[in-house]
């Protein structure tokens, strides 16, 4: 219980517009009085937070119907107590409460700082946002689109995004889909997550998941009721002869194209054997099309979904490519999984109408083309400086999976404690990850760093692998 030392930012947000108060009914006292102790109370109860603004007085004794006179009373009576502050052309405002700091216990966490050199995978360069298109993107749909667009969004997605994605990806990425087979989600954890639940209806109860890999589906998969079963990766990607060595086994996640966290590429052989093992179990492959687009060495080896789309499942999303904070991705599948998707999770969230539209509109006017050949070479050329400047600095670690994507491989030193490197490297404010932290076991020998460079700036990368040899240098 004491008095706010901070000045609350005054917002739209935080004003009381609609305050119920309860007079009462006894009628007891001046009506001014009556006033004065609701609000009180309403502000000891916690009701009204600091910096709140109150309704204008001749709006409250409107809807308390009252005399102006009665609000403006009680308002100064409760200023000179100390519950409200008032400023000459300005609202009032509450400046006591008894709720925000009872104690450590209920006061929100803060929030970790953010790093100032972000190594960490996951994230594209955000300073690229393509903020002028997307912002004439939505500004065209806003003032163009029919208003019958803006009720609720059918299954599966905006069927003008969904067309315009099954050309894009046949002619990309050799994907074999109608519209009616792409359904529009929020991310790639989303369209697994969806798909997991329509396996386990179909009575599938595991799931195959790289191993190493991503540890957020593996979570995403277990939470649906699957069982996550980790399959070896090695330099020629997933380990297809391991199949075999897990009996009942129909599904498998994979990422060739590029394989996360080692960035492999599944060889052709695998490939065929994946698809034949699928066919043998009458099982289903989920392909997560993982920074496919960002190949430096060779093109795109194409979608292992139009080898055999009666098989497989292909995820994407715009996370890696645009930003995360769009929410847009989507999934091709067959037709009988794509039935089973839109009844089974009939209330999944989309994104919304406007912002499917506006990327349609880049799809379908080339920017997102464009866009994508920018950040290719600027990707490339970011990676040569951190790799060169890797080499100059930290000799001692070699670097792998370099040929696509937008992270690499850091291998440690044998004398060298990784957690204790990440937590030196954090007091740098410099973020990475740990390359064991991608393991679902413990049966592992992979002792290294999981170093991103999509997010990092330019003019960032010599000094951020300065800090990071200090990091290691601190720990030997």
């Amino acid at each position: 219980m004491r008095e706010s030392q901070t000045n609350v930012r005054a917002t739209q947000t935080n004003l009381a517009g609609d305050l119920l108060l309860q007079l009462g009914r006894d009628g007891t006292g001046p009506l001014h009085e009556r006033v004065k102790r609701a609000l009180r109370t309403a502000i000891r109860a916690g009701r009204i937070e600091i910096g709140t603004a109150l309704p204008p007085s001749r709006q409250l004794a409107a809807d308390l119907g009252c005399s102006r006179w009665a609000v403006t009373e009680a308002y100064g009576q409760l200023v000179a107590e100390g519950y409200l502050e008032a400023q000459t052309g300005s609202a009032t405002r509450v400046r006591w409460s008894n709720s925000p700091d009872r104690g450590s216990a209920d006061r929100a966490p803060r929030p970790a700082p953010v790093a100032r050199f972000d190594l960490a995978p996951g994230l594209p360069d955000l300073r690229a946002f393509p903020r002028r298109r997307w912002a004439e993107a939505v500004r065209t749909q806003v003032t163009t689109v029919a208003f019958t667009e803006l009720g609720y969004p059918p299954p599966g997605g905006h069927l003008r995004l969904r067309r315009l994605l099954a050309a894009y990806l046949s002619r990309s990425r050799g994907v074999s889909a109608s519209p009616e087979d792409v359904t529009v989600c929020t991310s790639v954890t989303d369209g697994v997550r969806r798909l997991s639940h329509v396996l386990r209806a179909r009575g599938i109860t595991a799931v195959g998941c790289e191993e190493p890999g991503w540890t957020r589906l593996r979570e995403v998969i277990r939470a649906a009721g699957l069982e996550p079963v980790p399959v070896r990766v090695d330099a020629r990607g997933l380990r297809t002869d391991d199949l075999a060595g897990h009996p009942g086994l129909r599904a498998v996640l994979t990422t060739p194209a590029h394989q996360f966290p080692l960035g492999t590429v599944l060889a052709p052989e695998r490939r065929a054997a994946l698809l034949r093992w699928a066919d043998a179990v009458d099982g289903v492959v989920l392909e997560d099309d993982y920074d496919a687009e960002f190949r430096y060495d060779r093109r795109p080896v194409a979608a292992l979904q139009g080898m055999d789309p009666s098989r497989v499942v292909l995820f994407k999303s715009l996370s890696k490519i645009l930003s995360p904070a769009l929410g847009i991705g989507w999934l091709v599948a067959p037709p009988r999984w794509t039935r089973d998707l839109h009844l089974a999770d009939q209330a999944a969230a989309q994104p919304p109408t406007l912002d499917q539209l506006a990327f349609a509109e880049l799809l379908e006017s080339g920017a997102y083309d464009r866009h994508l050949r920018a950040c290719r070479k600027r990707y490339r050329d970011r990676r040569d400086a951190l790799v060169r400047a890797l080499a100059e600095q930290l000799p001692v670690a070699p670097v792998s999976g370099v040929a696509a994507g937008l992270h690499l491989i850091l291998r440690m030193p044998a004398d060298v404690d990784t957690a204790a490197v990440l937590r030196a490297a954090a007091a740098r404010s410099l973020q990475v990850a740990d390359l064991a932290a991608c393991h679902a076991t413990e049966d592992h020998a992979d002792h290294g760093l999981v170093l991103g460079y999509g997010n990092l700036a330019d003019g960032a990368v010599d000094e951020a692998v300065r800090r990071l040899r200090e990091a290691l240098d601190a720990n030997r």
